[in-house]
């Protein structure tokens, strides 16, 4: 071959850049709720921003995350292009449920986002006002139910340290679980249960348009003109949020390049844009120190679970 051609393909192949990683990203809830919409956020993100030439995301619902993530760590053990997103709520679950499978047999990568909860009735609804809902569960628990996420994850946690702030057991507390913020929503609008609580992304257009009334949130700022719950006299902050992992079984190299290209997301204007839109709060905390507050998380969600009588 003559050696000026030779030369040329060898620098025209040296030109063309590396192919981005595909992604999967595991969703482990039904379409419509948080963990599928940040999996969509990120996989609309990643492609935008060329961080993934190609992202799929695929959802497997059920006991508050736990059956999902048992079938990513079986089916994904050892693969660098598998993702699953979670958080509080697949905290909980795995402690509710007794998942033989935790976040223990995952990678943890890092935590992405907060975002306050909302609690929401239906706009006929005779509840006018959080006082409202106080003196309705005061009187009698049980005629109040709650349209929720799993049960153990935050929106459960947050009923029962309602009810304990007002004074009232929190197990008497009537709360109905759902696997996705979508079924919960057709629930409260609907009118199959007095009050809904989700996060507050997931009811924000519902609210914007007179369907649902927001009685208060359950984070520490205000959200949208919605008050907190300690504006209205009931001392409870609680946050959700929700991070990403890779598959077990990866070398630091993997692991290292997973994590380069979770921080390009975190830092891109599509990702930033998305996150102001939804009403999600920049947490991102990833490394040594994402593994030393997931610790923590995990220890303190236990405590609260045990102290509303969840776990044993």
């Amino acid at each position: 071959m003559n050696k000026l051609l030779l030369a040329a393909l060898v620098s025209g192949a040296m030109a063309v850049p590396a192919f981005a990683a595909d992604y999967t990203i595991m969703a482990p809830a039904s379409p419509g709720g948080g963990w599928d919409q940040t999996a969509r956020t990120m996989q609309e993100a990643m492609q935008a921003e060329g961080i993934s030439g190609n992202v799929q995301v695929t959802n497997v619902p059920g006991a508050g995350g736990t059956i999902g993530l048992a079938q990513f760590v079986n089916q994904y053990t050892g693969n660098p292009n598998a993702l699953i997103v979670g958080g509080y709520v697949m905290v909980g679950a795995v402690l509710t449920n007794a998942s033989p499978v935790s976040l223990a047999n995952v990678t943890p990568i890092a935590r992405l986002t907060g975002e306050s909860d909302v609690i929401v009735v239906p706009a006929n609804s005779e509840l006018q006002s959080l006082d409202d809902l106080v003196a309705m569960l005061k009187a009698d628990p049980g005629s109040v139910s709650w349209a929720g996420g799993s049960a153990g994850g935050v929106d459960h946690i947050a009923a029962g340290l309602i009810a304990k702030a007002v004074g009232v057991d929190p197990t008497a507390v009537n709360y109905i679980a759902y696997s996705g913020g979508g079924e919960a929503l057709a629930a409260v609008l609907g009118g199959q249960v007095t009050v809904g609580i989700s996060g507050a992304g997931e009811f924000a257009a519902q609210i914007e348009a007179g369907d649902l009334r927001a009685l208060a949130v359950t984070g520490d700022e205000p959200f949208n003109g919605i008050p907190t719950l300690q504006d209205g006299g009931v001392d409870v902050v609680v946050q959700n949020w929700r991070m990403v992992a890779a598959a077990p079984g990866l070398t630091d190299e993997q692991k290292a390049a997973i994590n380069a290209d979770i921080e390009k997301l975190v830092a891109s204007a599509t990702w930033t844009e998305a996150l102001a839109t939804k009403g999600w709060v920049n947490t991102y905390l990833a490394g040594d120190a994402f593994d030393a507050q997931l610790t923590k998380d995990i220890a303190a969600t236990e405590a609260i679970l045990k102290d509303i009588g969840l776990v044993q």
